[in-house]
């Protein structure tokens, strides 16, 4: 008789805190409160809270930047008490708000920063380097400027491409988006996901902002004031179901809306739009065919909408009405409705992959989407 085959092991965590907490002199309170967390590997995992909730310090006492006054930090199952703190750190990529870079230095010296502590030649760190702008969706042309030559959000790019230039198992990232506007920080959150798809890296994340965390996260753990684990799960448990009042008020009342990123847009109707060239805005022949008419230039993207209503007062592309945002074929339910309630036309602006217009979305049918995954949940 052929024994059974034994059950698999669970994957050991990358990371594990097991009754960690942090004291400041002069301080009553505790910054962390004997947190046990387990860390999965190749996953994004975002601690969030507000102010002063100990998420910060929880993320600098895996590297030593911060010591912990009791409790057991483990990395790949060996305890980091027990690695000096400067070669500690050199294993792990570290990205902080202000992206840190050192003025002095090029782009391409700012990179190759830890592999050169680490002993690799000059000639192959620049290399490196160079490899990681692609990475980052930097042009190559960038390597040669300084860090005050950058954009905020360049400059972060850079930062997260210094990050990953040891190609370290474990990368650390402490607000690194806050700084930058909310166009920019869409760009950089989505180009996270998009080198975490390659690179399968183990990421601890900190924000307070509760959507950052919800689009990036893998699971999430809130903190609560005074270093309090509140809750530690997949975003979506934590949408549909905090554990107690706290995490329902940070969380907010709009949770529902959240909520429905995690259900899929495919299969939104698509529905033709009318779209102007915006060179013939002044030629009167041109006529908005029914209420609204979209403008795009050459390459199809959207410049605004022009409404029959005011189609003769409509002559250069400055009087265009902004749209609302715009909703990538394929993604969630959440982008869908709000694309198609921002928008002034009320008809949200699909696109594809290359911002070009495919067509209109309409409220009411997004809405019949929603109430349909609602009543399967239900059902389910």
């Amino acid at each position: 008789m052929t024994p059974p085959e034994p059950a698999p092991r669970a994957a050991q965590p990358m990371i594990s805190f097991r009754g960690v907490t942090k004291s400041f002199a002069g301080s009553a309170a505790a910054a962390v409160e004997n947190l046990s967390m387990d860390i999965e590997r190749g996953a994004i995992t975002v601690f969030v809270g507000p102010s002063g909730c100990g998420k910060t310090t929880s993320l600098r006492m895996i590297n030593r930047m911060v010591e912990p006054t009791a409790g057991s930090i483990t990395v790949d199952g060996t305890d980091v008490s027990g690695v000096k703190a400067p070669a500690l750190r050199r294993s792990m990529g570290y990205v902080m708000q202000s992206a840190g870079l050192m003025p002095h230095r090029t782009v391409l010296d700012n990179i190759a920063t830890i592999p050169r502590l680490n002993g690799q030649s000059k000639a192959g760190a620049r290399a490196r380097a160079a490899e990681l702008l692609d990475v980052v969706g930097l042009a190559s042309s960038m390597g040669g400027r300084y860090p005050a030559q950058l954009s905020g959000g360049q400059q972060q790019r850079v930062g997260v491409a210094r990050a990953l230039a040891a190609d370290p198992p474990v990368l650390l990232m402490d607000e690194p988006f806050s700084a930058v506007d909310p166009v920019v920080r869409a760009e950089l959150q989505q180009e996270l996901l998009r080198l975490q798809q390659d690179l399968a890296k183990t990421i601890v994340f900190v924000t307070h902002d509760i959507d950052e965390a919800t689009i990036l996260g893998d699971k999430v753990a809130v903190f609560a004031v005074g270093g309090r684990l509140a809750q530690y799960a997949a975003p979506e448990e934590i949408l549909r179901a905090p554990v107690d009042d706290f995490v329902a008020g940070f969380v907010g009342r709009d949770r529902g809306f959240r909520h429905l990123s995690f259900q899929t847009g495919q299969g939104v109707p698509l529905h033709p739009i009318q779209l102007l060239d915006p060179a013939r805005l002044a030629d009167p022949s041109v006529a908005v065919e029914e209420d609204w008419a979209l403008a795009v230039d050459d390459g199809g993207l959207p410049l605004g909408w022009v409404p029959a209503s005011r189609r003769e007062q409509i002559t250069t592309p400055a009087q265009l009405v902004p749209g609302g945002s715009l909703y990538r074929e394929g993604r969630n339910l959440r982008q869908a409705l709000d694309a198609a309630l921002s928008s002034p036309a009320g008809l949200g602006v699909a696109v594809d992959g290359d911002n070009r217009v495919i067509g209109a979305i309409r409220p009411d049918e997004v809405l019949a989407m929603i109430e349909a995954a609602r009543l399967q949940r239900s059902a389910g």
